[in-house]
């Protein structure tokens, strides 16, 4: 498997391991995208617990409006972090 698809892989497998803890099991709760964005993206996400951060994060990740956030969504997040983060990545090759 190349690096590229088992990286692809992890990005949703790691989306269903949390959305699954409660309700729909093919969205993300607030409770469940606070527990992924702490244990998963620590460093990026250290002021999640704060719950004023916590719905900033949530409403602009929720663009359906719907109150969870789904697969897409979450695609959307990862992708943009990734950008954000491309010059610290960049000492990881």
């Amino acid at each position: 498997m190349s690096n590229l698809f088992r990286s692809m892989v992890t990005v949703i497998k790691v989306f269903y391991k949390y959305s699954e803890k409660e309700g729909d099991k093919k969205t993300l709760s607030k409770n469940e995208l606070k527990e992924l964005l702490i244990n998963e993206m620590g460093p990026i996400f250290e002021n999640a617990s704060n719950p004023a951060d916590l719905d900033k994060i949530f409403m602009a990740l929720d663009a359906d409006r719907n109150g969870t956030v789904d697969l897409n969504e979450y695609i959307i997040m990862v992708t943009s972090i990734i950008m954000l983060c491309e010059e610290t990545f960049q000492k990881y090759k």
